[in-house]
């Protein structure tokens, strides 16, 4: 029974309520309201009501900033600092129109102005004069001031809070979505501030308004009241002086409590809960400072002149205060003490949680301490900005979502080494010179420059490093020339591009297909997991990466996949149906000004591959003698440069039933061959063969 009454509240106001539902019509209707008011004589019973609600209004603001633990949990405070400055506006047309015309604005006003001031209009006026100057100069300027430099200071910061989003998504500390939550709360910061910067200039003009409705409504009552009213100056300046007073402290209140919750809202700095608990928690934590104010209040009290009673009550009050704080303190030492032994002793005979050494992740890279300045952005260093491009282009050429790459600083390799990891095992590794730039021959290059010679890492290549001085004279001389982070950015994405059928996992495709399937459910739901589990589709997007076909558009994929799967379930030869249609795309990849160059298979050659095929229930393989393997591995190697000579690709032209198995045969022989069968060559481009390979 208890679940029903606890979830009433949220009926009444939370999503989904009638007064949810229509709350931007009851905010409209307010509104419009409000500008009425200005403009309709109201009766005073209900100008009372109105009266009591606008200082409801304003003690209700107050309670909520004091229970806020930051500045945008009222995110809708300049607006509503804008309406309930015009409440107070309208209510004090309505009060100062029923003050001339009746002498009489309503119980509320006339009680502030007889009882509140005690009848005596001097008094009365001496009060609002000292409530606008304290809401005017002292509270609403600070709060202006307040808000104008923390709006600067937010969106100075903002730059370099993105950065630091972006550095701890790139480490793995955040996920995406809570990168997007931050950088959203800092967009609000911002706006929430400039937006106080403003609306502090309300209060401002209220304050303004005032005065001058008080000076009007003296003036005009004394003046309606000799002239319409017959009354005497000395009768007419106190009646119409009481209820003007009276009406300016009803409208002072509530702008004073206003102005203290916007002061209250743009200084919340560091908070961590309600300013009630941050006050007494910081306040009240050192117990020496009341043992010392006890020592200064009690030589207060005993100076002959001053008054020694309430020096005294506040010296004894601190001293209770203080002994209370000093008990508090040694009893949170002991239970600290007593916790700490306890889980030393649960520590020393509970095994070891080894659970969380099982983690590994999918990418590291691990640098040496003088390449730190490369991730540092305080250094200038953009490697972490680079990773984020790194991870965009390989979805946008692969369709491929590769995960947070971690780095880590390694104090046990080379200090300018640096290793890439895949899930926890070695794949590459390099060393930088961070204040050299490396230099390649292009084969342009007519006249050398000195430097160190190394390899260019991502793919062999012999280089040079150069000192700096010497760049622009080695990019004269025909050279290519990178500095160290963009060798590093090349390599990591080579390494990608080829280990990234092993990056792509069951998870990683099926976070595709839950992509694919807002825009084309239909196709998912056929496929998925009717025909095709996702463990076989990730196998054949992994042939595809493996072969450095770009996965981005599944939905190809899966219908291709949706009609030939129901025939058959090996993963190979679907991926070659797959590949058939995508022959636009591997065409465009590998066409050169409209021309396919390349070498072919001797007829026999591929007979006899196509003879040697067996298949089993776990895939197919080709059988062939070792010398006969040897001899096929020689013919290619002495008709690849042909192609490689003349700044073609090595790219081998087969029919389609001997594609996958060619390839199977010489992929570990001769890496980073293309092979492709006529199937994947559209009929437009010229094939322009260059050799042809027999045995």
């Amino acid at each position: 029974m208890a679940a029903p009454q606890a979830a009433a509240p949220s009926n009444v106001f939370g999503q989904g309520s009638f007064i949810q539902k229509y709350s931007d019509v009851m905010i409209a209707v307010a509104i419009i309201t409000i500008v009425v008011m200005m403009i309709i004589p109201l009766p005073t019973l209900l100008l009372d009501m109105l009266i009591c609600l606008n200082i409801t209004i304003a003690l209700l603001l107050v309670m909520a900033v004091i229970y806020n633990k930051e500045a945008l949990d009222l995110s809708i405070f300049p607006s509503l600092l804008l309406i309930t400055t015009l409440f107070r506006l309208a209510l004090n047309i309505s009060s100062t129109r029923l003050i001339l015309l009746d002498g009489y604005a309503g119980e509320v006003i006339t009680a502030f102005g007889n009882f509140v001031v005690g009848g005596n209009p001097v008094v009365g006026f001496i009060m609002f004069v000292i409530l606008v100057a304290i809401n005017f100069i002292v509270i609403t300027k600070g709060s202006e001031r307040v808000a104008e430099v923390s709006a600067r200071f937010t969106l100075d910061a903002m730059p370099g809070k993105q950065m630091s989003i972006d550095a701890d998504l790139n480490q793995g500390a955040i996920t995406d979505a809570e990168a997007k939550i931050r950088r959203e709360k800092i967009q609000h910061e911002a706006d929430f501030f400039g937006a106080m910067d403003g609306a502090s200039k309300f209060v401002k003009g209220d304050a303004i308004a005032a005065i001058l409705i008080m000076f009007i409504n003296i003036a005009g009552g004394f003046i309606i009241g000799m002239m319409q009213r017959n009354l005497d100056a000395a009768q007419a300046l106190q009646t119409y002086t009481l209820l003007t007073v009276g009406e300016g402290l009803v409208s002072q209140i509530p702008a004073l409590l206003i102005s203290t919750a916007t002061g209250l809202i743009v200084t919340r700095a560091g908070a961590e809960g309600n300013i009630g608990s941050d006050m007494v928690g910081q306040l009240f934590r050192n117990d020496r400072i009341f043992f010392i104010l006890t020592g200064v209040l009690l030589f207060f009290a005993v100076i002959p002149g001053l008054p020694g009673i309430p020096f005294l009550t506040l010296s004894i009050a601190c001293l209770f205060i203080g002994r209370l704080l000093r008990q508090g303190t040694e009893v949170k030492a002991e239970t600290q003490k007593e916790e700490k032994k306890v889980q030393e002793k649960k520590k020393a005979t509970t095994p070891e949680n080894i659970v969380s050494l099982l983690q590994v992740d999918p990418m590291e890279l691990e640098i040496g301490y003088s390449l730190i300045p490369l991730v540092d952005t305080g250094q200038g260093g953009d490697l972490l900005d680079r990773i984020v491009m790194i991870r965009r282009q390989c979805a946008l050429e692969l369709g491929l979502v590769v995960p947070t790459i971690r780095i880590r600083d390694n104090i046990q390799i080379k200090p300018n080494a640096y290793i890439i990891k895949l899930k926890g095992i070695e794949i590459a590794k390099g060393e930088l010179m961070l204040d050299h730039y490396l230099a390649m021959n292009s084969g342009t290059v007519f006249e050398e420059v000195p430097g160190i010679e190394t390899t260019e890492p991502a793919f062999g290549l012999p280089a040079l490093w150069i000192p700096e001085n010497e760049r622009e004279q080695a990019e004269l001389n025909g050279y290519t020339v990178v500095d160290a982070v963009s060798v590093l950015a090349t390599h990591l994405t080579e390494v990608i591009k080829q280990h990234a059928d092993e990056i792509l996992g069951r998870q990683e495709t099926q976070n595709l297909i839950d992509n694919l399937k807002k825009s084309n459910q239909a196709l998912v739901d056929e496929v998925v997991p009717d025909l095709m589990s996702v463990g076989e589709i990730q196998k054949v997007l992994a042939n595809l990466l493996r072969e450095r076909i770009s996965i981005r558009d599944m939905a190809t994929i899966l219908e291709v996949l949706s009609d030939y799967a129901r025939a058959t379930k090996d993963t190979e030869i679907l991926t070659e149906y797959v590949r058939h249609a995508m022959a636009r795309q591997i065409t465009q990849q590998n066409v050169q000004n409209g021309t396919l160059p390349c070498i072919t298979l001797d007829p026999a050659l591929e007979n006899r591959i196509a003879g040697g095929v067996q298949r089993t229930d776990h895939g197919s393989y080709v059988s062939l003698d070792p010398d006969s393997l040897q001899n096929l591995v020689n013919a290619l190697n002495n008709e690849l440069p042909k192609l490689t000579n003349m700044g073609y690709q090595p790219i081998v032209l087969t029919s389609p039933a001997v594609r996958l198995y060619f390839r199977k045969l010489v992929e570990r022989s001769v890496p980073g061959l293309i092979v492709l069968s006529q199937a994947e060559i559209e009929q437009s481009v010229e094939i322009q063969i260059l050799g042809v390979v027999k045995i």
